[in-house]
């Protein structure tokens, strides 16, 4: 049971983030910029259309936090939180370093190891893939 609940914790907080970046990028909420200011930042950095790649960015964030705090095809979830975490990386925070004092990739690397160590642990007992599969 211990670890069940720890495995929740850790889905539920990295999931629900990722929920709450996912809506900021979309729609805007919880102080984001909605998809045309995020589009604006991601053409600024290179990424263009930014607008399309916004969208993405926000579906593969929401649609990720989510099935990864439900515990839902977690693998599914796991993957896209880290493909949105090398693509931050590889976009922004690489060329800085390690360290996040430094906006560099240190954040990003705690993230990646953790959903891709619940995706080979599994869910856990306190999850829809225990209750459906």
């Amino acid at each position: 049971m211990t670890i069940a609940l720890s495995l929740l914790i850790i889905r539920l907080v990295v999931g629900l983030s990722f929920v709450g970046h996912g809506a900021q990028k979309l729609f805007g909420w919880f102080g984001g910029y909605g998809v045309k200011g995020t589009g604006g930042w991601f053409e600024s950095i290179g990424m263009k259309p930014g607008v399309a790649m916004a969208v993405m960015a926000g579906l593969s964030e929401l649609v990720g936090g989510v099935l990864f705090a439900s515990g839902l095809l977690t693998p599914v979830g796991a993957g896209l939180i880290v493909i949105t975490m090398i693509i931050a990386i590889a976009t922004v925070h690489g060329k800085n370093g390690y360290w996040s004092t430094a906006n560099g990739y240190e954040f990003n690397l705690l993230i990646i190891a953790a959903a891709v160590s619940i995706a080979i642990s599994g869910a856990g007992a306190y999850s829809l893939d225990a209750l459906l599969f």
